[in-house]
């Protein structure tokens, strides 16, 4: 019996998944972490960019979170992230114009400009479109 640790990925507006995982990979805001069955404790934050959970005999499920927090335990990984989606409800054309619309500001600097925000969408429209990305490929193979 293949050992497995319990995943639940939440937004603030919903539970997005909740199931059973041999391997779960998250953006952590110091890297990538892999996390498998009876890993040590650890909470960190995320950074947006993809979830991954790999299920035995199963596709691999990919998640696109906007940044949050990561709770592991030794039998059940928990992301409560401040959007998550499903990486095949993202909508890549949104997020294209998201990232001209960023990186525009970004160049044609004014006075009342945010820079911080402008780097922020740009950042998670990056993550979206690598999640789309990273989805379209596992298909192709």
């Amino acid at each position: 019996m293949a050992m497995t640790i319990h995943v639940d990925i939440v937004s603030a507006e919903a539970e997005i998944f909740s199931g059973t995982a041999n391997m779960v990979f998250a953006p952590a805001e110091m890297g990538e972490v892999g996390i498998a069955p009876r890993h040590t404790p650890l909470l960190t934050r995320l950074k947006a960019g993809e979830v991954r959970v790999q299920m035995e005999g199963q596709e691999e499920q990919f998640f696109y979170v906007s940044g949050g927090m990561l709770e592991i335990q030794p039998h059940v990984v928990t992301v409560l992230a401040d959007t998550a989606l499903r990486a095949t409800d993202l909508d890549e054309a949104a997020a294209l114009r998201v990232k001209e619309r960023a990186e525009k500001a970004m160049t044609d600097k004014k006075s009342d400009f945010d820079y911080a925000k402008a780097q922020a969408e740009l950042a998670e429209a990056v993550a979206q479109l690598r999640t789309i990305q990273h989805l379209r490929d596992k298909a192709g193979r």
